[in-house]
Order: structure tokens, then sequence, then C-alpha cells
């Protein structure tokens, strides 16, 4: 077994308690306690049935027993049956809702948690991989709270309760009926050791073919128009395929468990009937009492074979536990300092000092970048795919944190300022414009908490987005499907902007926001932006240099840093690499051609 198998393997007890603090810990405690207290005295209900029925078969082996005698104690042994049920169903009922109560805190834990996450961790993890964790691991673990932590419970307190009887009524007796235990315990160790690493590996190959299935269903017109239906389908069937040979040796491997358990608890019944028959031919003991025992042997193995036959429940909420777990304890990389401020809008001035930042440790994406952005004042980014463009907005927005440097917000460093305040302040509208499936009017009033549908609808109109929309069938109230796709890009692209102009931020950032248009609805894009970046400062990424050409500065990024910033005229007078930008893109000059100098495109 690998280390990571064996570290897998040994961190399983922890892995179950954790999962048990959800349904008994905290502020159900109490209940937990009373459900199982309840189920003790259940269970001493039941265990007194057998003692009363040999206690019955006494009676009628016994030449001086009367009639009254023998009702006495089949009396004896109804009211126990019915303690055993009412006091089951009470015990029942409780630990019922504390399954779903815990498998509902531990979703509500982990998805409000990704909420808090920073994007580098979405950056590592596929969505469909990510989805898996949500449904798929946490199913599994639904299935042990509502499968396996009574019947464990009941089972553990049945266990229990009739090794104290048997040895309290006759102690040579209770080590006949111990004779198979040592062995059910080392078929148990042995089965644990080997399923539970393929339980685990179950558990990822599952959340690798859900990675699969939502990056396939998610590009299905690339599938389509690259006619690669065919390629999908058999790379579904091969992953599927090795998940199902995987989970049939897991399950196959902890299901071997229950027949060896029966199989050993029937030698059980045996032995005890074998020795009490003994017993009772030499006078050592009463027929009764081996009866007893018999009754006490079936109602040991019985808890026996119901744990075992949970094994393959239990592994599995493991491995799921085990990657639910993995999300809850990533750490929160972006965090509010302890004493960090909400930000005090002052005009809107942004200042960079040197900053530098990296995705990865060791890998510079930005080197010393230095610029100042006055208030009120538009600033455009251009440069070529993978200059850093979108990741100085990532930090400015604070996504990500910077290694070194200072972003200062009209005086105000960014790391001392709380980022719900941060944000609330700073609107952003992308290139791939998303949309939730949900109505139009509460897309728009997504923005800020509080607005009003007249907010919503000035913002429409302010974005040009008003006349489609009442055109739509049902107006403001039609719903959208997933991310909108019953608009038109532009359409899309005009709510999103509407949307930013309800936040009513103070700084715009806009990435590529108009470069999957048609040039009429660009038109009416740009009008829209204007309004909304009116007398706010704003920042302007776009590869179609004519879109930011009226900026006040132009800042012009390469291999993570910014080689000018000045406005257009100067720009291009400078014949500097945005010269050469702007002739490749207008007069189809290559970037190093004979008007470009010796400018050369760098990606990060």
């Amino acid at each position: 077994m690998s280390d990571e198998k064996m570290e897998k393997t040994d961190d399983t007890g922890q892995i179950i308690r954790r999962l048990l603090d959800y349904m008994a810990g905290g502020d159900v405690r109490a209940r937990f306690v009373a459900a199982t207290f309840l189920r003790v005295i259940a269970i001493l209900g039941l265990i007194f049935i057998p003692y009363f029925t040999g206690q019955a078969i006494n009676v009628i082996g016994d030449p001086n027993g009367t009639l009254e005698e023998l009702q006495q104690w089949v009396i004896y042994a109804v009211i126990a049956a019915g303690v055993f049920l009412l006091f089951s169903l009470l015990a029942e009922r409780i630990f019922a809702d504390l399954a779903t109560k815990a498998l509902a805190k531990l979703q509500n834990h982990l998805f409000s948690h990704m909420q808090d996450l920073s994007l580098n961790f979405f950056d590592r993890q596929p969505i469909g991989e990510l989805l898996s964790r949500v449904s798929n691991d946490t199913e599994v673990i639904s299935l042990f709270y509502e499968q396996g932590v009574s019947p464990i419970i009941r089972s553990s307190i049945q266990i229990l309760l009739i090794l104290v009887i048997m040895l309290i009524a006759d102690w040579r007796l209770t080590l006949v009926a111990l004779i198979v235990v040592p062995f059910m315990l080392i078929a148990a160790l042995v089965i644990e050791r080997v399923s539970s690493p393929a339980f685990a590996s179950l558990q990822e190959d599952l959340g690798t073919l859900s990675g699969f299935q939502e990056e396939t269903l998610s590009g299905h017109k690339v599938i389509i128009s690259k006619r690669r239906q065919e390629w999908a389908a058999e790379q579904n069937k091969q992953q599927a395929q090795g998940v199902f040979d995987l989970g049939s040796k897991a399950y196959f491997n902890s299901l071997l468990q229950y027949p060896l358990t029966l199989s050993l608890s029937t030698f059980q019944i045996v032995f005890v009937m074998v020795a009490g028959g003994l017993m009772v031919i030499e006078g050592i003991t009463t027929l009764g009492l081996v009866t007893a025992f018999a009754g006490y042997a079936a109602l040991l193995a019985s808890p026996l074979s119901t744990i075992a036959n949970l094994t393959s429940t239990t592994l599995s909420a493991v491995a799921g536990g085990r990657r639910v777990f993995s999300i809850i304890d990533e750490e929160v990389q972006i965090k509010d300092a302890p004493d960090a401020a909400d930000y005090e809008f002052r005009g809107g001035q942004i200042e960079f000092k040197d900053v530098d930042f990296s995705y990865v440790p060791g890998r510079k994406i930005l080197r010393s970048n230095s610029f100042i952005a006055e208030p009120g004042q538009a600033i455009g980014i251009c440069g070529p795919t993978g200059a850093g463009k979108s990741t100085i907005i990532n930090i400015l927005t604070r996504y990500y944190e910077t290694d070194s440097g200072d972003i200062l917000i009209d005086g105000q460093n960014l790391r001392q300022l709380t980022q719900t305040s941060l944000r609330r302040q700073i609107g952003v509208v992308l290139q791939e414009a998303f949309l939730f499936t949900d109505s139009v009017m509460n897309n728009l009033k997504y923005a800020r908490e509080g607005a009003t549908d007249e907010d919503a609808i000035e913002a429409a109109k302010n974005a040009n987005a008003h006349e489609f929309i009442t055109n739509l069938p049902q107006g403001y109230d039609t719903v959208l499907t997933e991310r909108g796709a019953n608009l038109s890009q532009g359409q899309r692209q005009m709510i999103t902007i509407a949307r930013a102009m309800v936040s009513d931020p103070k700084i715009m950032i806009l990435d590529e926001a108009t470069s999957n248009v048609d040039t009429r609805t660009e038109k009416l894009i740009q009008e829209g932006l204007r309004h909304l970046m009116e007398g706010k400062t704003s920042f302007s990424i776009a590869h179609r240099l004519a879109t930011i050409r009226d900026s006040a500065e132009i800042m012009v990024v390469n291999g993570g840093e910014i080689e000018e910033m000045a406005p257009h005229d100067e720009l291009m007078a400078a014949r500097g690499f945005y010269y050469s930008l702007y002739m490749s893109q207008f007069k189809g000059k290559a970037p190093a051609g004979a008007d470009a100098g010796s400018a050369s495109f760098v990606s990060t």
C-alpha cells in the first residue's frame, strides 16, 4: 500500500468523528444524547425478552410450575417487546431529524465556505470536480447519516448490553459465545484496509468523470461544430467503465464482510447450543438459561451483521467526507486585516506603487508596475494577449493578493480596506456576460441589495436595454435560461451594463466589454457605457484600440510591465509600442515591421 493510501486509511477515524460532529455536536448534542438514551431503554427491553422466555421455559419444564407463573413471564415478555417498540420509534424519529439537519449543515458549511475562497482556488479546481464534491460526495455522506449512524449506534449499544447480561448470567457460556468474535474483528480489519483506499479512489474518479461531463455539456456547441460527438461519447464510456470497475471492486470487497459475519454468527449460535446442551445434561445449568443464551447469541449476531453490512456505506462516506473536508479546510487567502477599515470614497484616485504579482510563486506576471489614475479619469489598457492586462484589474479588485508593492485608492492602502466596502464601489463588466437563471428584473436587482424595480428600469434605459427587454415575452419578468442563452450576446451585455449601473459604483472596470458584438450593437453598448462611466474613474481593457482611443490615458502593457502611458495622440507621436499595435491593427502592418521599430510582443 502506498504512503498516500496508508495516510488516507489512517485518518478514517478522524473523518468519521468530523462527520458525526455535524449530527451530534454543538446545539444538537442534547437531542443526540436524548435519542441515544431512548435507544438504551429500547435495547434493554429487547434483551429482556430472551430472559423472560427462558424463565417461561423453566416453568414449563418444572413439574411444580403453574399456569399463572407462565402467564406472568409471557406478560413480562410482551411488555418488554412493547418497550422496545415504543422507545425505538421515539429514538428513530429524533435520529432521522438529526440526520437530515446534519446533511443540511454540512452542505451549507461547504457552500458558504466556497463563497469565501479566493479566485486562485477556483483556478485550480475544475467546476465539474467541485460540483461532484457538492453533489456526489455529499450524497454518500447523506446515506451514512440516514442509514448508517442510527443502526451503528443501536448495534453498538446492543452488543455492549448483551455482553454485560451474558456475563452476569453465565460466564462460561459467554466465553463460548465469544469464540468467533476475534475472527469477526480480523475479517473487518482486513476488509477495511482493502476497501477504504478503493472507495477513496472511486470518489476521485467520480469527480473526474463529472468534470468531463460538465465540460463536455458546457462546450456542446464546439463538440457539435467539430463533429466530435462520437469521441465525447467514447471518452465518457471509457471513464464511466473505469468508475464501474473500481466501484465493483470496492463494493465487492466491503460486501464480503456481511456473509463472513453471518456465517461466523451462525457458528456462534451452534457453539452455544452444543455447549449449553452438554451443561444441561451434566446438571450445571437449566434448559431455560441455555434457551435464553441462544436468544442472546442471535441478538449478538444481528448487530454484528448490521455493522458488517454498513461497511460499504461508512467507507463511502469517509471517502466523500475526505474530499468535502479538503475544501472546508482550504485556507481563505484573501482576508481582511484585523484593523481593516471601510473604504471612504474621496474622488476615486488610484495609484500603483512598484507592484509585483505572480499567480504561481516564482513566476512573475507583473513586474514593478507604477501609475496614477486621477479621479474621474478614463484609462484604456491595451497590449498583446497574455501581457497582464486582466491581471492588473484582478489585483485592483483584490481578487488576488500582490507579491509586493502598494495599491492606494484615494490614499487608502488596499490591504487595509474591507473587501465588502471596496467591491461595493467597484463595478465590473466582463467580456463574457454572465446572467442567472431568473427573471430579467431579478438579474438587474442582483447588483445591489435593496434595489427597486424603478432603479432597474432606469438603469436599463440608460444602458439602451429597455426597448428590447419590453419586447420580450414577459418583459422584465421574462425568465432567462442558463447564462441568458435565450438572449443574443449583445442583449446579455446590455443587461450586465444595466446591472452595473444599478450598483452605482464609483469606479468602473470594463474587460473587453464589446468584443463579441456587431458594430450596430457595439454603438448602443458604447453609448450605455458612456452613461455608466460618466464622472467615474474607469479602466477599459480592449484589443480593438478604437474603443479606447478617446481615453484620457492609454496604458500599454507588455510582458507584465507598463511600457507606455499617455493619451492616444502622444503615444502615436512617440512611435513606440502603442504605435506598433495601432499600425498592425489598422494598416495591416506587422508589429515588427518597418513602421514598428524594434517593438516585440511578450506574453507572461
